[in-house]
């Protein structure tokens, strides 16, 4: 490369083509002019290859984030997880996996430790150990929820008898649940069985009227059956029953299907507004209409929806969000600044570091501007040399 363009003026091996992301493994030392602003400090919490140290000898080293994993010693790709004190640490899958089944062999009355290891083996799609781990879980005493685990685990790797059964398991000791019937649905799909589909969804419905999921997959399932007309009109039938009447979950489940697609963002948008229409005091209903004007850039009607709403931000962050980035973006600063101080005095974590963070950016937005003027300022008044 004739001219760099890494972080510090740091220079890459010669003709080397990066593809998608890269990094800079280096020691603090190798950057005397101070660590690049968008640099992230990675540190080895065991001791590093000797690969890495022979390398960082050399000075930086240009490579990729699955080189750089590798070269910190990490046993497969690099996930997070924390710290007893809650901070990230980056390790890898294989040495989480393998520390999460000893963790539980080390004591298997403890089921609390089997559901953490099957849960990571479910997130990473290793669904066959997974479905051993529940197993054992189940037969040891487990809850409904590890009977709903299991099956869904089942149902993962197409074992759709097996998955049937311990469903509807999971559906008599979770009568109050509606995800064993969403489970089963899914089922049913794979059987090819759509009449049984379409129950166990409505089913699901009426266990639990708020379940946006439920009233998602009874317009896809509709849609796909017998067109979009038809699931359109079998949603509204079905919200408009009595016992559905006051939920919004139901707008708010089809707007967010049309949101996917900016072919439809138009129609998503009248689903959100029926959402904030049926229950204008349901925090999602507001935070899917707001996000929906705030992608057209309509930020006026992003603060006509929120204004009214200030009290609830202090406990959902999604609408402070929406609410706050309007308002900065109209450049309202002043209404911006009452925002974040009502904020900071929320019980919400989530939302009283969301105040903390966006008021130093204010702050430093505010402090910008300051030194814009004064130096517009100071250049007003240098005199002008005449001819």
């Amino acid at each position: 490369m004739s001219e760099s363009n890494l972080p510090g003026g740091a220079a890459g091996p010669a003709n080397l083509q990066l593809s998608g992301g890269a990094a800079i493994v280096a020691p603090v030392s190798a950057f005397p002019g101070g660590v690049p602003g968008n640099a992230l400090i990675v540190l080895p919490l065991t001791k590093p290859t000797d690969e890495l140290t022979e390398a960082l000898k050399k000075g930086p080293v240009a490579v990729e984030p699955e080189q750089m994993w590798a070269l910190l010693g990490f046993n497969g790709p690099a996930v997070q997880v924390q710290d007893a004190e809650g901070r990230p640490i980056a390790i890898g899958l294989e040495d989480l996996l393998n520390g999460l089944e000893k963790h539980w062999q080390d004591n298997k009355t403890d089921l609390n430790r089997g559901r953490m290891y099957a849960q990571e083996l479910m997130k990473y799609k290793r669904f066959e150990k997974a479905e051993k781990v529940l197993a054992k879980v189940v037969a040891a005493g487990g809850t409904g929820e590890d009977w709903m685990a299991l099956g869904a685990s089942q149902l993962q790797q197409d074992k759709h008898d097996k998955a049937e059964g311990t469903l509807k398991g999971a559906k008599s000791l979770l009568p109050d649940n509606p995800f064993p019937s969403l489970h089963l649905a899914r089922v049913y799909k794979a059987k090819d069985d759509r009449a049984a589909e379409r129950a166990a969804v409505e089913h699901a419905i009426s266990i639990d009227a708020n379940c946006v999921d439920a009233w998602a997959y009874l317009f896809s399932q509709v849609k796909d059956t017998e067109g979009e007309e038809a699931a359109v009109k079998a949603v509204n039938e079905l919200a408009d029953a009595e016992p559905n009447k006051r939920t919004a979950a139901p707008f708010i489940a089809v707007q967010g299907l049309y949101a996917a697609s900016d072919d439809t963002r138009d129609k998503a948008l009248d689903w959100a507004q029926k959402a904030v229409d049926r229950n204008e005091n349901d925090p999602l209903a507001l935070v899917c209409l707001s996000a929906l004007h705030g992608q057209k850039g309509e930020l006026d009607k992003v603060i006509a929806v929120l204004q009214k709403h200030e009290a609830k931000m202090s406990k959902d962050v999604r609408l402070a969000n929406n609410y706050f980035e309007a308002l900065f973006q109209t450049r309202q600063i002043e209404k911006v600044t009452k925002l974040l101080n009502a904020l900071a005095g929320s019980q919400n974590k989530e939302v009283k570091q969301f105040a903390i963070e966006r008021s130093r950016a204010v702050a430093q937005f505010l402090q910008q501007q300051q030194k814009q003027l004064a130096g517009a300022a100071a250049g007003a008044s240098k005199p002008t040399s005449s001819a």
